[in-house]
């Protein structure tokens, strides 16, 4: 088993890319295995952040959007804005936290406006 090298935060070589790098250049790793890690030390008694690196020679590009691919995406967002209990949009992605839109989660303050 072979040790990955480890690189401190804003210390990693040219050619190696976090995958949120490899997206902004319209990549993804393409099933390519981690070529190293990248630290980011923490405040004293807390473990520090890794992030992984790939090399970007070997990313491939971004999958297109197919039409029936746009199509699942619109559904799942409409789920997401879907209020549980009055089935209307709300017009934004409803929290977990409330569980519903504004207006169900805080009936009393709609009938005091």
């Amino acid at each position: 088993m072979s040790t990955l090298p480890v690189y401190r935060w804003h210390l990693a070589p040219d050619g190696l890319a976090t995958r949120r790098q490899l997206r902004a250049r319209n990549l993804r790793p393409g099933g390519q295995d981690v070529a190293a890690q990248l630290e980011r030390p923490r405040r004293r008694g807390h473990p520090p952040l890794v992030a992984h690196l790939y090399r970007v020679d070997l990313a491939v590009p971004v999958r297109p959007m197919t039409p029936g691919r746009w199509r699942a995406h619109a559904a799942m967002m409409r789920a997401r804005r879907t209020c549980p209990g009055c089935f209307l949009d709300a017009g934004y992605v409803i929290p977990p936290s409330l569980g519903s839109c504004v207006t169900c989660a805080y009936p009393e303050e709609q009938r005091a406006a």
